[in-house]
């Protein structure tokens, strides 16, 4: 798996990176053989920095990681974990909580380390608030060698500026707008990050299944108009002897601007495929087909989190 580094943190990482999501049963029921078969996989098969979060299963994520990394020797791989989000309405980045989240985190992970922490989803809060007292926190906790890294991830292109103006931050991670469909992420703010010497890190590059063959959840916030468009769009690939879900990873981990994309699977069959597509050719005829499908509905996204922080 090719590598690149993360800004300025000299850490090489996979330019597709393991989201462990999925062990959180956030999509459907996962067995323990399937989530701990997936991350064994995934270190294979290079994917060796793994991307989790409280959030993620309500803990579950964490637990199984730990359970799956039990036997792997530590510098095997790098660790990602978030704070601050704990429910779909839980927020909680006091400095108390920082302390709490990380001493949780290490005993589920069953390590004394963790390589990136990241505040999770800060657009649902009043930012000043990561600023002024979250990362402080997480500053602190860094110091104490229990965290390497630090940064924040969200939705919202505004966040990345509001905080990283003010605070300095080692990383930052958007989703599901580096995409076929949507590139606001490097239009609007990878130059800007870039230019600080912040590391980027994408996630989602099939955004929550809008750019694959599976059926679209009913979550899905996107609007008629792109879903239509990525229906057409799969039709297109599928004539063409491909796939959409292939197209749109091998299109996000070719920016070299970007350190990392992280994708997530509980699937051991899906995991494999998508070390194989990172290692062939992009079809550039086949993208230029893609992105003229997409056009009339390019970077229409969504609203995330509190409507002063989009």
């Amino acid at each position: 798996m090719q590598t690149r580094v993360l800004g300025r943190t000299g850490l090489e990482v996979p330019i597709l990176s393991f989201g462990a999501s999925s062990l959180g049963q956030e999509f459907r029921s996962v067995s323990l053989d399937e989530a701990i078969t997936s991350v064994h996989v995934a270190l294979d098969g290079g994917l060796n920095l793994i991307d989790t979060s409280p959030f993620y299963g309500r803990g579950m994520s964490e637990v199984l990681l730990g359970l799956a990394l039990k036997k792997v020797p530590r510098d095997r791989y790098l660790l990602c974990t978030k704070l601050g989000r704990y429910d779909l309405g839980h927020f909680d980045f006091s400095a108390k909580r920082v302390a709490e989240s990380v001493d949780v985190s290490l005993h589920r992970l069953g390590t004394d380390h963790l390589d990136i922490v990241l505040c999770h989803d800060v657009e649902f809060v009043p930012m000043q608030q990561i600023v002024d007292e979250t990362l402080p926190a997480l500053r602190a906790i860094r110091d104490q060698g229990k965290v390497r890294f630090i940064g924040f991830s969200g939705y919202p292109q505004k966040i990345f500026r509001f905080i990283a103006d003010q605070a300095d931050v080692d990383c930052v991670l958007n989703y599901n707008q580096y995409t076929l469909q949507n590139t606001r992420f490097a239009d609007e703010t990878i130059p800007y990050l870039v230019s600080k010497g912040i590391g980027v890190m994408n996630a989602g590059p099939f955004s929550a299944r809008l750019l694959t063959d599976a059926p679209l959840p009913a979550w899905l916030k996107e609007p008629a108009e792109v879903k239509a468009a990525a229906r057409r769009a799969a039709e297109r690939c599928a004539s063409r002897g491909s796939s959409i879900a292939k197209l749109a990873l091998q299109f996000s981990i070719a920016n070299p601007d970007i350190a990392t994309t992280v994708a997530g699977s509980a699937s051991p069959v899906n995991i494999r495929s998508w070390v194989d597509w990172a290692s062939e050719p992009i079809d550039e005829d086949l993208l230029r087909d893609v992105q003229a499908i997409f056009a009339p509905v390019k970077n229409i996204g969504h609203l995330e989190g509190l409507p002063e922080n989009n």
